[in-house]
């Protein structure tokens, strides 16, 4: 008997065990799910406030992008206003009165050529790049239109001498001697007079190529000067007969976005090519 009341007494001690085990379970579950029902009912407050975040933000990005464009509306406006009204290039440069009666005295190839591509800057001219199928001889492109290049054909056609002709006849006769820069098989005189590197080698063959010095007293009326680009880029200008504000070199007339202006550019970027070309 006291082993079989032993035995009932331990049973009934496991019995109590796993009875209060169970109750752990029961009372775990109930108050993950209360935790669960609390959490829920939080999300659910939590809502309207990130419905009233995410319109901000929505608002907030809308009003940047109103701004940007508004900003950006503005800044062409001043800029465009500024290409109209703004400081006139002639002024900015003026031609002392020892200088000018030099010039008009002293009327050499060089001059006439300055003073050519100098009134080029009364014409209103935008920057494009574009290739233009154009007459021959002859032929230019739109007057409204143009490239760094074109203020020196427009230049030397005024003063009776067709680039387009002499550059194109020239790459006839010594096509080895010009760059292929372009993949071209043949001539084009659509194109070839208004690439700058055809006309440097044109200038070295047909004028006088002069040293590459930083002395401004060098570069006088009507040379040609070559600057160089990154990314194997080159620009052209003409010196003109114009004196700059600090009465230390003469300005160039070239087109590098801004239309055929006036500019104090000779040393702004390293010098490639120097030329003075003379009509044989």
């Amino acid at each position: 008997m006291p082993y079989c009341g032993h035995n009932y007494v331990y049973n009934s001690g496991k019995k109590n065990e796993n009875y209060a085990n169970n109750n752990k379970e029961a009372a775990g579950v109930i108050y993950i799910m209360y935790q669960g029902n609390n959490v829920v009912n939080y999300l659910k407050q939590q809502k309207p406030f990130r419905r009233k975040a995410k319109k901000s933000s929505l608002l907030l990005f809308t009003l940047l992008i109103v701004c940007f464009l508004f900003g950006s509306l503005v800044f062409l406006t001043i800029i465009r206003l500024f290409l109209k009204y703004g400081p006139d290039m002639h002024s900015q440069f003026p031609v002392r009165a020892a200088d000018y009666s030099y010039y008009k005295s002293n009327k050499t190839f060089g001059d006439k050529l300055a003073y050519a591509a100098e009134s080029l800057t009364l014409s209103k001219v935008v920057y494009d790049s574009s290739y233009f199928v154009i007459d021959y001889p002859g032929g230019d492109v739109p007057p409204d239109k143009g490239v760094c290049s074109d203020v020196v054909v427009r230049a030397f056609r005024k003063v009776g001498i067709d680039l387009q002709v002499e550059v194109h006849e020239d790459i006839k006769k010594a096509w080895s001697s010009y760059p292929h820069k372009w993949d071209m098989t043949k001539p084009d005189t659509n194109i070839d007079h208004r690439r700058v590197f055809n006309l440097m080698v044109f200038f070295k063959r047909k004028g006088r190529e002069l040293p590459i010095t930083l002395d401004a007293l060098d570069y006088k009326p009507g040379d040609i000067v070559v600057w160089k680009f990154s990314r194997g880029r080159a620009h052209i200008g003409v010196v003109s007969t114009r004196i700059n504000n600090e009465k230390t070199r003469y300005v160039l007339v070239h087109n590098m976005g801004r239309g055929q202006i006036f500019e104090d550019v000779l040393f702004q970027w390293p010098v490639l090519g120097h030329f003075r070309y003379k009509p044989h």
